[in-house]
């Protein structure tokens, strides 16, 4: 897929470029960023530049993974990094993709994620026909989880030991987010367990 530029309100999401590396590499330096994700520790200018210049663009060309990077749009300083990431090939029928992100030490709290969620999550749903988002984040990360909740993410629970971390397994919480949590049609119908009182 060609890389594309989304706007909302605040932000312009757009594929990183080898100018963004710097930027990159600085918002990693924050402790929490490696604390709960994939991204290594110490984070080195090298591995900013593998992210932005390879990771990135060839998860764009061969339709695995769509990463944005999160700007001002007033003043185009990098927010956060954002991610869809393909778990079954979109063109099948199941049609599901997990959304990642991170948010930049002095961006947080001021809802930039949450925005730039809601954008992404309504061009999965609408343009890549995505029926089936998928979230999580390892238990006790609060930040993502409040992401998630006001993105839309329903709660699934705990995931036992889903997180390789550090030489260790830790627990997740796990939410999705259906089309028609957010009154949007999906081409395969869905028809849930019926609950019993």
């Amino acid at each position: 897929m060609e890389p594309i530029q989304l706007t909302t309100e605040r932000l312009v999401l757009r594929p990183f470029t080898p100018a963004d590396v710097p930027a990159v590499h600085s918002a990693c330096q924050d402790p929490d960023i490696p604390r709960y994700t994939h991204v290594p520790s110490p984070y080195s200018l090298e591995h900013a530049r593998a992210f932005v210049e390879e990771m990135s663009p060839n998860g764009w060309r061969d339709d695995s993974m769509y990463n944005f990077g999160l700007f001002g749009r007033d003043d185009d300083r990098l927010v956060g990094s954002m991610g869809l990431h393909r778990l079954a090939e979109l063109r099948t029928p199941e049609r599901q993709a997990e959304l990642g992100y991170w948010t930049a030490k002095e961006a947080r709290g001021r809802g930039h994620t949450v925005e730039a969620a809601r954008e992404v999550i309504r061009w999965a749903f609408e343009d890549l026909g995505v029926e089936r988002l998928e979230w999580y984040a390892e238990a006790g990360n609060e930040g993502s989880r409040r992401v998630a909740l006001k993105a839309g993410f329903r709660m699934e629970g705990i995931q036992r030991a889903k997180i390789h971390h550090n030489g260790t397994r830790r627990d997740a919480w796990t939410g999705s987010l259906l089309p028609s949590d957010l009154g949007m049609p999906s081409p395969t119908p869905y028809l849930p367990f019926p609950e019993r009182g």
